[in-house]
């Protein structure tokens, strides 16, 4: 008999980096929908708003900017009071813009490095904290790359803040056990408005979407729902999971 997973997490609370984007909003969806209740974290109240409205009454959000450590410490308290505690998070915000050395200037590889590392590591703090103080059990999930594995010319300052983000889930998860576990997601390309963004850096946006997809094996990009997927896989069926690293890249690091 096929396991029923459609409340998979009924009675669960997850928070939410990212939430009005790509990743985080395809997770929020799917989270919502698997029965949790979630609180929403990204810098855009008015999409926020929207958003937290077209889920429902499971939903609730705070405005923070991740690389700020007081935004965060706010947002997190405010979200996990009025959500009774916090279960799950999902550090999905992330920021992307290719630079070769030649113009990745120090004010750049800062605001990249805040946002990707720095904020990262600012919500799993507090996540823990709470999650610890409440004496509940819970489960970190980050949001990394296939540049957490391999590099990539023009990605330097990228390739640091996921390779760190890999890093820090394995120390983490040594520190955090038994009672909260962490594991990272490392997505290769996703067909997202960041992916887009990035694309446009380039001379020709069409045949530069055209080469990447070229380097994956299975040639074509990840959608956010898939990636979705493989965070639920963590939040509600890997009990056993930690310290994990999960390549959902279409083959890109096996060649």
């Amino acid at each position: 008999m096929q396991k029923d997973e459609t409340n998979s997490l009924q009675g669960k609370t997850a928070i939410i980096t990212g939430a009005t984007s790509g990743v985080g909003k395809a997770t929020a969806e799917l989270l919502v929908q698997k029965g949790a209740r979630v609180g929403l974290i990204a810098r855009r109240a008015d999409v926020l708003s929207a958003l937290a409205a077209k889920l429902g009454p499971a939903a609730t959000f705070a405005v923070a900017d991740v690389s700020d450590d007081l935004q965060v410490a706010t947002a997190v308290t405010a979200l996990a009071d009025g959500l009774g505690g916090i279960d799950i998070v999902v550090n999905a915000a992330g920021i992307c813009t290719p630079a070769p050395v030649e113009t990745l200037t120090p004010a750049i590889w800062r605001n990249l490095i805040d946002v990707n590392l720095s904020g990262t590591y600012y919500v799993a703090r507090e996540a823990a904290l709470r999650m610890r103080r409440d004496g509940r059990k819970g489960v970190i999930i980050n949001v990394g790359s296939e540049l957490s594995l391999m590099g990539m010319s023009m990605f330097v300052h990228y390739c640091a803040s996921k390779f760190g983000v890999v890093g820090m889930t394995k120390a983490l998860a040594a520190e955090l056990a038994p009672d909260i576990r962490v594991n990272c997601v490392c997505p290769g390309p996703i067909d997202t408005p960041m992916m887009d963004a990035e694309l446009e850096w380039f001379p020709d946006p069409v045949a530069a979407r055209t080469a990447a997809i070229a380097r994956v094996p299975l040639q074509r990009f990840a959608t956010p729902e898939e990636v979705a997927r493989s965070i639920l896989f963590f939040a509600a069926d890997a009990p056993y999971a930690t310290g994990s690293v999960f390549s959902l890249d279409g083959g890109t690091t096996a060649v």
